[in-house]
């Protein structure tokens, strides 16, 4: 799906990378105008690694940078950097197409609490009314009586409708009576929030999957995707919690939050790579209009400009 209403997409990115390309874009320039030797190639992977982008993709980005320079022992440091962009876009461009939109079109947002679940919650369904849908948002983490109380907020703020149910109530079953008010209103998309940290993983997963089934007894193949909230400052951790809770229910894809800060933001390709999961959106500030749908071609631009 294309969003239209938003600001431009590179321009956002780079200015939220402008502290990761001094780090990086300017490192990898710097080493490039080196001797492209053993310990130049050691520093190199180093240089990659610490960007996030793990030792696996770390070790095979390098060895394209060495196989590039004997075939091209005088190619320039730009050069050099349009192969680890050109390496790096294939990683992440071979994704699965997101899925058709349905109506009405379930999403299930999971995540840690801190990572910015809520206020992704009330970005997509910005995101979606400025497209002209109808959104409906259901405040199924009921563990915390201020998680509903934060998704009210931001519901009204974005002037879209919520269902909630009493702090420590059933979970399910507030995803059940959003559906049914889904169908009955006529409502594109739901947005549903989960809980972000129960007491043990056992009852992440119980909760996940009564959840889940809720939403297919109402809504027959729902939902429609399952999408991952991840921190992006926490690094490798992010990839950790991301196999931990595609372990619990099948991921479609991830929402990458707080590119602005002091992330890399490299952790998006071994995720991709090691769990073949698409990033669908990215947080590049706090403001109402910076999640965005990611796009591969330009993230890597930002990444290294």
């Amino acid at each position: 799906m294309i969003f239209h209403h938003i600001r431009s997409g590179w321009e956002t990115l780079k200015n939220a990378f402008s502290s990761t390309r001094s780090l990086f874009g300017e490192k990898l320039r710097t080493l490039f105008g080196k001797k492209l030797d053993q310990d130049t190639l050691e520093h190199l992977r180093a240089l990659l690694f610490e960007a996030d982008l793990g030792l696996a993709t770390s070790k095979d980005l390098t060895s394209k940078i060495e196989a590039a320079h004997l075939n091209n022992p005088n190619a320039t440091s730009d050069q050099l950097i349009d192969v680890l962009k050109e390496e790096i876009l294939k990683k992440l461009e071979n994704q699965p197409a997101r899925p058709e939109l349905k109506k009405p079109h379930i999403i299930l947002i999971v995540g840690v609490n801190g990572s910015g679940k809520t206020t992704s919650i009330a970005k997509i369904a910005n995101l979606y009314k400025q497209e002209g849908k109808n959104v409906l948002v259901g405040a199924a983490d009921t563990f915390r009586a201020g998680a509903i109380a934060q998704l009210e907020h931001w519901a009204h703020k974005v002037g879209v409708d919520i269902v909630k149910g009493k702090a420590g109530g059933d979970p399910a079953a507030v995803a059940f009576d959003t559906l049914k008010a889904a169908q009955s209103r006529d409502i594109d998309v739901v947005l549903l929030d989960t809980a972000g940290r129960l007491q043990n993983k056992e009852d992440l997963m119980r909760e996940l999957e009564k959840i889940k089934k809720a939403c297919d007894k109402l809504v027959p193949g729902s939902p429609h995707e399952i999408l991952l909230v991840l921190d992006a400052t926490t690094g490798q951790n992010g990839l950790d919690q991301a196999k931990t809770f595609h372990s619990f229910t099948p991921l479609t894809g991830l929402i990458l939050t707080k590119l602005d800060g002091s992330a890399k933001g490299g952790v998006v390709v071994p995720i991709q790579e090691t769990l073949n999961l698409p990033v669908r959106f990215i947080g590049v500030g706090e403001g109402m209009d910076d999640l965005q749908p990611f796009i591969p071609s330009q993230f890597v631009e930002a990444l290294f400009e």
